[in-house]
């Protein structure tokens, strides 16, 4: 089972050499720390940064130079800044080859729910929904299972949706899972997670191949 840096760490992989990748809140972040040395990727934040590094080292923060969720940053030579209007233009143009966002579920065709939860405080749905409407690759990083145990990959959404059919690729604690037109197809299973463990907390139609590979992170 996969923690946290060790989901960040197998979408890593998915950032190929030259892309622009927008990065969401929450273990997305995360994947700047772990992408290869050998690759050019910029990184751009919808609050106006292209350019972004991995985090800070303690000690070394700069407290004026932060993403969209308000996390202190580095950035790499050549980096840049500027208004939201022209980092959301870059969005809305398409100019973004891989968004990783979290959830809070995900449905089997697709569709995405991570703004809001209904009655619960909100402070905005911020660019989530410029991003999936935009992109054309999605990733979404996530837990495979709410804190009751139950499962955030469904048949259909109950919160919210952000997007509509968008969601490319999932990476939980548990599992890679690719989504298709016949719904969730397993991947890769984490190191000591079985298929029998990951189709218990699938509530999602789930298609499972003959073998399935654990994943090398």
């Amino acid at each position: 089972m996969l923690d946290k840096n060790g989901i960040a760490k197998r979408i890593a992989r998915e950032v190929k050499d030259g892309y622009y990748v927008n990065l969401g809140i929450g273990i997305p972040t995360l994947v700047a720390n772990f992408v290869r040395d050998d690759i050019s990727v910029e990184f751009q934040s919808e609050n106006g940064v292209l350019g972004m590094g991995p985090f800070p080292f303690e000690g070394d923060e700069d407290a004026d130079i932060i993403n969209a969720g308000k996390q202190t940053i580095t950035t790499l030579p050549g980096a840049s800044f500027f208004d939201s209007a022209l980092s959301f233009g870059m969005i809305r143009g398409k100019h973004v080859d891989l968004t990783i966002l979290g959830a809070m579920e995900v449905a089997e065709n697709g569709d995405i729910a991570n703004w809001k939860i209904p009655g619960k405080m909100v402070k905005g749905m911020g660019g989530a929904m410029d991003l999936v409407a935009s992109a054309e690759n999605i990733i979404v990083a996530m837990m495979h299972t709410n804190k009751a145990g139950e499962s955030k990959l469904l048949k259909r959404c109950t919160l919210p949706l952000t997007g509509v059919g968008c969601v490319k690729k999932i990476v939980t604690n548990l599992a890679v899972l690719e989504v298709t037109p016949e719904g969730f197809k397993l991947l890769e299973r984490a190191p000591g997670v079985t298929v029998e463990d990951i189709v218990k907390a699938t509530e999602g139609k789930l298609m499972v191949g003959e073998a399935v590979p654990e994943m090398h992170i």
